[in-house]
């Protein structure tokens, strides 16, 4: 019971004062009756522990629904693409993931910034991130975290083989609210010319900042600004988001029993689709759905797989990522 937090929180502060004077009320009566409690005593405490119980229920109820309003109107994510198996195939897939939500966002109006982009010297990410900003970005990405998975022939296969290539995704709500605390010990912060466009300024001076948080190896970047500062306040932002979902994944793993099955756990290790584009196949394997016209998807159509997962949001789809 974090009775201080409770008090300094102005939507349980009420609740957190009257927990606090049944706590005192029931100390005074053990107290007074020295561990010899007669029926009245006992009536007292029964009463006190039920008011208790009451309390500590509605404060859960306000925290709970602060959280979930909390998460549903986040409107700024960052979404990371990484190159997985398959080699230069995994690069391109990378950067067609990155291109199909990128579609997706300016769709629906939402702005795209690129915070960084690592690129092959064929084509293709080997990592890159995007800031996404609009009204719904976390409520209609949210599923979107694991590994994605392409089926096809590459254009230099002469022989026709299918190739099998992954690319991993990371969506990271940026929240007003920070429950992650950052020691500055912990960070290692390098800078470096920024590559690109964006005029003289941006190739001349040390402005792209990387930071890694040296306890657990993550790392976040950022080249879009102008300023070695402003650069360093954006890869803070993304560190913490890191941070918070690496702390809301192992907590989902610690809640293994409860959470088998459901979706949006946030373990980015899950492969959760198959795009299979000689047969024309989008399967999710969460929920065991399957979508047609691959080139519609990757042009930003997602609507009819977002529904489906939020739909089955809380369900109890399992993953079976084995494609016949």
């Amino acid at each position: 019971m974090d009775l201080k937090s409770y008090k300094e929180n102005p939507k349980t502060a009420y609740f957190a004062a009257e927990l606090e004077r049944l706590l005192a009320e029931e100390v005074e009566i053990r107290e007074l009756t020295e561990g010899d409690l007669g029926d009245l005593a006992r009536e007292d405490l029964a009463r006190i522990e039920a008011q208790k119980e009451a309390l500590l229920a509605e404060i859960n109820r306000i925290l709970d629904r602060d959280k979930a309003e909390e998460e549903e109107f986040v409107n700024e994510v960052v979404l990371e693409v990484r190159a997985g198996a398959g080699g230069q195939e995994a690069a391109l897939f990378a950067e067609e993931l990155a291109q199909m939500y990128r579609a997706y966002a300016e769709e629906r109006g939402w702005s795209v910034r690129v915070l960084y982009e690592s690129k092959t010297d064929l084509g293709g990410y080997k990592e890159a991130a995007f800031e996404l900003r609009g009204k719904g970005a976390y409520e209609k990405l949210r599923f979107e975290t694991g590994v994605h998975r392409v089926q096809r022939v590459p254009a230099t296969e002469k022989s026709g083989r299918i190739h099998t290539s992954t690319a991993s995704v990371a969506i990271l709500p940026i929240r007003k609210k920070r429950s992650t605390e950052i020691n500055p010990a912990d960070l290692q912060v390098e800078f470096s010319r920024a590559g690109g466009a964006g005029g003289q300024n941006v190739n001349k001076v040390e402005t792209a900042v990387r930071i890694v948080h040296l306890p657990t190896g993550l790392e976040a970047r950022s080249q879009v600004e102008r300023s070695q500062h402003a650069n360093r306040e954006r890869a803070m932002a993304v560190l913490s988001a890191k941070l918070e979902a690496l702390h809301d994944e192992e907590d989902a793993k610690k809640h293994a029993d409860l959470r088998k099955g459901q979706i949006g756990t946030a373990d980015r290790s899950e492969k959760i689709r198959t795009y299979n584009l000689l047969q024309d196949r989008v399967t999710d394997h969460r929920v065991k759905e399957s979508w047609h016209n691959i080139p519609a998807i990757f042009a930003g159509r997602l609507d009819p797989i977002f529904d489906a997962l939020a739909a089955a949001g809380g369900g109890e789809a399992t993953a079976s990522v084995e494609e016949e």
